[in-house]
């Protein structure tokens, strides 16, 4: 995996638990931010991709996330933070697999994971939402 720019840097003070696959501050000195929508099983068409397959969602929507990066021209290198909503929270060994095949496992982001009730549509399992930082 690529390395982080040098305007980042990634801390998990010796003062807080040693997290699971995610850091606790990730700061930024300079550049641009981009805040991604949260991201659900759809395809470019806007068909569900993986109905109650909590795997093939999640692949769905890391790559909508890796698409919405590429769009204004960055990766998951630059990704600071990452917002995520499960409806069934025992799927998150499966949820972290998949998401490290595509975040930084060395310096990975800072990270949110909700259980959640339900999302806007009965059949999505998942939801991510992503904050990249490049620089200028």
């Amino acid at each position: 995996m690529a390395t982080h720019p040098t305007h980042t840097r990634f801390i998990n003070p010796s003062t807080l638990a040693t997290p699971p696959g995610y850091t606790h501050v990730v700061e930024v000195t300079q550049g641009r931010t981009v805040f991604i929508a949260g991201q659900v099983a759809l395809d470019q068409s806007g068909n569900i991709v993986g109905p109650q397959d909590f795997r093939a969602q999640t692949q769905q929507v890391f790559e909508n996330l890796k698409a919405a990066l590429a769009a204004v021209e960055t990766d998951f290198t630059h990704v600071v933070k990452l917002n995520m909503y499960v409806v069934d929270i025992s799927q998150l060994p499966i949820l972290r697999e998949v998401r490290d095949h595509y975040v930084n496992t060395q310096n990975p982001p800072a990270s949110t994971l909700v259980e959640v009730r339900r999302l806007a549509r009965e059949e999505f399992l998942l939801e991510i939402e992503a904050v990249a930082h490049m620089s200028e």
